[in-house]
């Protein structure tokens, strides 16, 4: 189980990388990924990807372009 600060990490990723999303409306899953490489696992980048997925926020082209949904 995550801790209290733990969670607000997380929380505050999610909103970093949505905020990212957003302000370039789109971008190739890889090209970010390859930014945040040296900051997080291709796990958790993933699991982070799939929060903004389900959120409705962010969607995900079959050839990995992810766009903001307004």
């Amino acid at each position: 189980m995550a801790n209290k600060d733990q969670v607000k990490a997380l929380i505050q990723i999610v909103q970093a990388i949505a905020d990212t999303i957003k302000e370039v409306g789109e971008v190739p899953s890889g090209v970010l990924y390859a930014q945040l490489m040296g900051k997080m696992s291709l796990e958790n980048y993933q699991y982070v990807i799939d929060i903004l997925k389900q959120s409705g926020k962010v969607k995900e082209s079959n050839s990995h372009l992810l766009s903001w949904q307004e």
